[in-house]
């Protein structure tokens, strides 16, 4: 049989190895979850404005990737921005992704051949006892100096023929797009942090414009009941009880300051500035909760970066058991080297200098005292594990959304009341100051009805300061305006990184 026939041979043969390569992995089939028909805590009436608050009607559309502008505050817009670009945490999550891309690549470099050379340069002298007992002296070649060149090129390649290269970088592919998740996770944690710290200082600023404006309504009933006092109509124990009154209530209105302060350095690290060099304008918190386009239940499968890192580890553990399978079957590997070898540099490089070796090699574990067994068993348990936690992560997601759901409904209904409270206090207020300046009542009276008042005021304001907080809360649980479907393909994991 000649040469030329016999590499057809070997081609053939080759070729249909590499057709008839499998991929012995399971195959994948992502994890099921049962979504509720509908939200618990949402009702058609709930689509309707009630006590400052509403959910967007079912055709609205869905949030989108700055969602925070919702809310319409220039300010919070302006900070928002800042996050993508400084937060450290998104900065390392970035860089958490980017490995994981390279990760893919290092995988999928090994579907080619290895190419290799290490010239060298060599001189030497034979032993003399080596090469046949003859003296030092001597005049044969074996006890000469002699120098050898050679310029080798080396080749080595291993067909995937049972999968395990390919599962090797669906798992890599699989882990990067978790990392991407992952990095959604952070963003949009970050976002949320930062918006529910906005609101908290703007109403930090609300509660210090109210105690302001209280300070000088006391500093006003004071005046009153020292001019009373004077004139011979009051008494000392009046003008004692709004003294201690007006000071009360200077040290609550000054005490506000720390909280204000805090909530203002997290909003500085937040967008990633120095706290001693970051500042905001004192401005009260006006705004209201938006409508929020909250979906049906089935939609929050794709909305939740959580959830969709989950479902791409258990993709990923499904791909280690296919790994973990390819170990039962032989390891083929093609090698090859050829090259350029002479003891004279003048002929180095001509055709009879020459040299070349190819051929195949195989290995196969025949004994391994269950090892191979034990590693399935590991994979499998491990995806039994993540199939276990992309759930719970489904379940705790709708939990999220549900409380915040009823945090709004019912904080919508609560503030109602409050609202009526609050007007209620200010009218026995006006009574028992008109009491007190007619001779009928004792200050204690007056001094009760302002207490009451304030009280009643401050809980009103924490009262929207929740409602804020809940509508950040419920963005937040809904995934903001992130969708499975922004996670990268393989082909943009291996692109370059812009």
């Amino acid at each position: 049989m000649s040469d030329q026939r016999r590499s057809r041979i070997c081609l053939g043969l080759s070729t249909c190895l590499l057709v008839a390569a499998c991929n012995v992995g399971p195959k994948y089939h992502a994890p099921t979850a049962e979504a509720p028909p509908a939200y618990k805590e949402l009702t058609p009436n709930d689509y309707k404005v009630t006590d400052g608050w509403k959910v967007a009607q079912p055709k609205d559309g869905a949030l989108r990737g700055k969602w925070w502008e919702i809310f319409n505050d220039p300010q919070l817009n302006a900070l928002e921005e800042k996050v993508n670009v400084s937060n450290q945490s998104v900065a390392a999550a970035t860089a958490s992704f980017f490995a994981s891309r390279a990760l893919v690549k290092e995988a999928r470099s090994q579907l080619f051949p290895t190419l290799g050379t290490t010239p060298a340069i060599t001189a030497q002298r034979p032993s003399a006892t080596v090469t046949g007992g003859k003296p030092a002296s001597s005049t044969s070649t074996a006890a000469k100096t002699f120098a050898e060149y050679t310029l080798p090129f080396d080749a080595t390649w291993e067909p995937d023929f049972f999968g395990r290269i390919r599962n090797t970088i669906k798992s890599a592919e699989y882990g990067a797009q978790a990392s991407a998740a992952d990095l959604e996770i952070i963003r949009l944690t970050v976002q949320t942090d930062l918006a529910v710290d906005y609101f908290e200082l703007r109403g930090q600023d609300a509660l210090k414009q109210l105690l302001d404006s209280t300070v000088t309504a006391y500093q006003e009933s004071l005046d009153f009941a020292k001019s009373q006092y004077e004139t011979g109509i009051g008494t000392d124990e009046a003008v004692g009880e709004a003294q201690t009154q007006l000071e009360a209530t200077k040290a609550l209105d000054t005490a506000l300051g720390i909280q204000r302060a805090q909530f203002e350095h997290a909003i500085a690290m937040l967008t990633g500035q120095p706290a001693s060099t970051f500042s905001i304008p004192i401005e009260p918190l006006l705004s209201s909760p938006p409508a929020i386009p909250i979906g049906v239940p089935s939609q929050l499968l794709e909305r939740r970066p959580d959830i969709a890192a989950e479902e791409r580890l258990v993709a990923q553990a499904n791909a280690q058991i296919g790994i973990a399978r390819a170990a039962y079957y032989p390891t083929v590997t093609l090698s090859a080297a050829a090259g350029l070898e002479s003891t004279s540099i003048a002929s180095w490089f001509t055709w009879p200098s020459r040299f070349f070796s190819v051929g195949p090699s195989a290995a196969e574990t025949i004994f391994d005292a269950g090892l191979r067994r034990a590693t399935m068993e590991q994979f499998r348990a491990q995806y039994d594990e993540t199939v276990a936690n992309y759930r719970q992560t489904v379940l705790t997601a709708f939990q999220q959304v549900e409380d915040n759901l009823a945090s709004l409904r019912i904080l919508s209904v609560e503030i109602g009341h409050q609202d009526a409270a609050v007007k209620s206090a200010e009218n026995t207020l006006t009574i028992a100051q008109d009491r007190y300046k007619l001779g009928l009542d004792p200050y204690l009276n007056v001094l009760t009805a302002q207490t009451a008042l304030l009280s009643n005021q401050v809980t009103a304001v924490n009262l929207r300061i929740q409602q804020m907080t809940a509508s950040g809360g419920l963005i937040e649980a809904l995934g903001g305006g992130w969708n499975a479907s922004q996670l990268p393909t393989p082909s943009q994991l291996l692109s370059k990184i812009p």
